[in-house]
């Protein structure tokens, strides 16, 4: 049993060496292999790669100048000016901030001058403005309505006919002993001493929309005056 042992075991190690062997013959048969492809050298052209570098696309720090407009060109210089003058560039205390104010008075010149700003409202004297009601001073009872509203409306002062509308209307309800009109008095005194509840509430549109447009100095045209005109007069029908 143990020479059949001793014989199996002889002849395995027998065959794994000669395997062993195959590899290493195939192994160095492939190691001393040679590669017999031709090879075909190549070499850069200098001249047409001089060409190619010039080429825009290989500039990469070429920045593209922007297709400035004259006035960008403009603030431009003035920038630059100031830069200079705030660099040092341009020496004195005294004289650095002397040009400041020069080249910003200079600025305001030329900026004005294209916008077309008339020049001579800095050099005239102010005008008094004639109003033609105080306000403090109105008197419901001494006003010619009619006039002074078709006076106002010629004049295309459709802020001014809005108000002579509403003062009109306070005289109405006075005269109706609706409300009791004081010069003193505020628009929301009055709209609390109207009792009837629907005509509060009509009379209080009335007076915020008289507020808006005086107060407010709210610019207003033809149409919306008219608009404006119609809502008062049907307010002060029903209350008649």
């Amino acid at each position: 049993m143990r020479l059949l042992l001793f014989i199996f075991l002889f002849f395995g190690m027998l065959k794994v060496q000669a395997d062993m062997g195959k590899l290493d013959s195939v192994a160095g048969k492939a190691a001393i292999r040679l590669d017999t492809t031709k090879v075909d050298l190549r070499k850069f052209d200098k001249s047409k790669l001089e060409a190619h570098s010039k080429g825009t696309d290989f500039i990469y720090d070429d920045v593209p100048a922007p297709n400035l407009s004259l006035w960008d060109r403009f603030w431009r210089w003035v920038w630059h000016l100031i830069g200079q003058v705030l660099s040092n560039k341009v020496s004195g205390g005294l004289i650095k901030y002397l040009i400041i104010i020069a080249l910003v008075g200079l600025v305001v010149f030329i900026v004005l001058k294209i916008i077309g700003a008339d020049l001579k409202i800095f050099s005239r004297k102010s005008q008094i403005v004639e109003v033609p009601y105080n306000e403090s001073d109105d008197n419901i009872h001494e006003i010619n309505f009619s006039e002074e509203i078709e006076k106002a409306i010629a004049n295309t002062n459709y802020r001014l006919a809005v108000r002579l509308l509403y003062l009109r209307t306070l005289k109405k309800l006075s005269d109706k002993n609706l409300i009791h009109w004081l010069p003193e008095k505020t628009n929301q005194t009055y709209i609390n001493e109207i009792n009837d509840s629907d005509k509060k509430k009509e009379f209080s549109k009335l007076t915020h929309q008289f507020e808006y447009v005086w107060y407010g100095e709210f610019f207003i045209d033809k149409e919306n005056f008219n608009a404006i005109k119609d809502t008062f007069e049907r307010f002060n029908l029903h209350s008649s």
